[in-house]
Parts: structure tokens; C-alpha cells; sequence
């Protein structure tokens, strides 16, 4: 072979060598871009304990059965404490509050002197069921209720009663800060009745009932 042949086998083994090197170097040397995830940024969670204040006014009806159903309204302030547990957006709680309040009436029907009906203090201990929308909670809530009712007319003794009763409503809570949240509460609180009687100035058996629409501010700190 002369030198020429030489030559073109040469070219030709070169040739062959490179084709794999060079499909090698068409291959990507990188992969595709590496796209890191969004961070998250959790809602608002709702569970734990808190603290708070309540206040706000008070109307509604009492009825002795010697006399007429009558109105009743006034004020109350207080103290309340729970703990809430989230699952989902569904939160679950319990909720316990203690209020002095002022919420009377009275009425001369069937009554000369006057009937007086008056509640002092007035607690519950409720269970609370919301849905969170992140910092924003509604919710419904219910359980017992329990307070005084007081029972008067001028010239005789009066008397008083604590009962056990019911609450039923509802509300709305939002978090305006991560520890700190500010409420409306509506509550319908029936705390049943009682039998003044003659302590009263009436006949032997004379039931003295309270019932109280409730509607209320409140502050909570959030541990």
C-alpha cells in the first residue's frame, strides 16, 4: 500500500474514533434548570389556650305568673378563658366566662307596687365550633348557663335563686395580631325560673323566669 492508501485508512480510523467522542460533546453537559419550590407560608392556626376580656349589654323578658311578661336590659363585663383546637379550617373549642352584670326591669301590671326581676352575675361554659377563613372565625356556640335571678316588690322580703340554664349563638373572632384576637358575640341565655311566692306579695306559688339576648365585645390573648 503506498502512502496514499496509508493516508486514507488513517483519515478513515480518525474519523471513526471521533464519532463517538463527538455524539459525547453533543450531549448536554447540563440538566434542565433546577426550579426550587415557593416558599409556604402557613395560615393562621387557632389552637391553644387564651385569656380575655367581655362586655356589652343585655335585653330581654321576665314573667311572674301573677303579672305580665315585662322587659328587662342592662350591662355586663367580664372575664373570659378557653382553649381551641384546629383540624383543617375546622376549629373545635371550649370556652368557659364569668360576668357581673346589671340586666333588670320591672312592671306595675297586676302589680301595684311593682315587680322587679334582676340578674347580677351570669356565667356559661359553652363548646365552640368555627370554620377559619386564615385570621378571620366564625363560629356557633352552646352549652350551660348559670347565674341569679333576684325577685322584689316593695314591702316584702324578695326573694333569690342561682340557676343552671342554657346559652345558644354565635360569632365572629379575628386575629389581628398572631397573639391577639377581638370578638362579637350574640348569645340567647335562658337561665329558666324560680318560685318567689309570698316573699313576693303574691299568692303561694308565683314563678319569677329570666330570659336574656346578650350581645358582646371581647379581647383574647392567645398562649
Amino acid at each position: 500500500m503506498n502512502r496514499v492508501g496509508h493516508a486514507v485508512v488513517g483519515a478513515l480510523a480518525l474519523a471513526a474514533l471521533a464519532g463517538p467522542v463527538g455524539a459525547a460533546d453533543l450531549s448536554p453537559r447540563y440538566g434542565p434548570p433546577i426550579t426550587k419550590a415557593p416558599m409556604y407560608a402557613p395560615g393562621f392556626n387557632w389552637t391553644g389556650f387564651y385569656v380575655g376580656i367581655n362586655g356589652g349589654g343585655a335585653w330581654g323578658t321576665s314573667r311572674w305568673d301573677s303579672t305580665n311578661r315585662f322587659d328587662v336590659n342592662g350591662w355586663l363585663i367580664g372575664g373570659t378563658a378557653g382553649y381551641n383546637w384546629q383540624l383543617g379550617q375546622a376549629v373545635f373549642g371550649i370556652e368557659a366566662d364569668i360576668d357581673a352584670t346589671n340586666i333588670n326591669g320591672s312592671t306595675t301590671a297586676f302589680c301595684n307596687l311593682g315587680c322587679r326581676t334582676k340578674n347580677n352575675w351570669l356565667g356559661t361554659v359553652r363548646g365552640r365550633l368555627g370554620y377559619a377563613f386564615d385570621r378571620f372565625l366564625p363560629y356557633v356556640t352552646g352549652g350551660a348557663a348559670f347565674g341569679d335571678i333576684q325577685a322584689s316588690t316593695p314591702g316584702f322580703a324578695g326573694n333569690s335563686t342561682t340557676n343552671v340554664g342554657y346559652a345558644l349563638g354565635g360569632g365572629i373572632e379575628f386575629a389581628v395580631l398572631q397573639n391577639l384576637s377581638v370578638k362579637a358575640e350574640y348569645l340567647f341565655v335562658d337561665l329558666g325560673d324560680f318560685n318567689c311566692g309570698l316573699a313576693c306579695g303574691a299568692r303561694t306559688n308565683d314563678k319569677v323566669s329570666f330570659r336574656s339576648n346578650i350581645f358582646r365585645g371581647g379581647l383574647n390573648y392567645r398562649f
